[in-house]
């Protein structure tokens, strides 16, 4: 289970536009990732990775929580708002649920939830 400490310090590197760094810091050597239920990507070093070549398209991201966090033991869910300029200028607002169960200070497994209308820039 996650302190409020070390939660907020998550959230605060994601919204600080550190979001490769925060995987770095804050997810389990073996943690997955996976959206709307897709196939899960696994490992950590992965999800550096897709996470630095999503980051190499944009100019800009702004992550913005949504509160409140929602936290019982290990599970964590977070409302995200990032809003996207990507390179060439189109932009996008992507709103979606970050359901987490942490290992301890570290997320072991995160599922995003969103409307996959949103992903079309424009």
């Amino acid at each position: 289970m996650p302190s409020a400490e070390r939660l907020e310090a998550f959230i605060a590197a994601v919204e600080s536009g550190a979001h490769a760094k925060a995987i770095e810091n804050y997810y389990t050597e073996d943690a997955t990732m996976r959206e709307n239920q897709a196939e899960p990507r696994r490992g950590r070093a992965t999800l550096v990775a897709h996470e630095q070549a999503v980051l190499e398209r944009t100019e800009s991201v702004v992550s913005t929580c949504v509160r409140p966090v929602l936290v019982n033991g290990d599970h964590v869910v977070i409302r995200w708002v990032f809003d996207f300029r990507f390179k060439g200028g189109k932009t996008m607002r992507m709103e979606e649920l970050a359901w987490q169960r942490w290992a301890g200070d570290r997320i072991a497994e995160e599922e995003f939830f969103y409307d996959p209308a949103q992903a079309k820039p424009a």
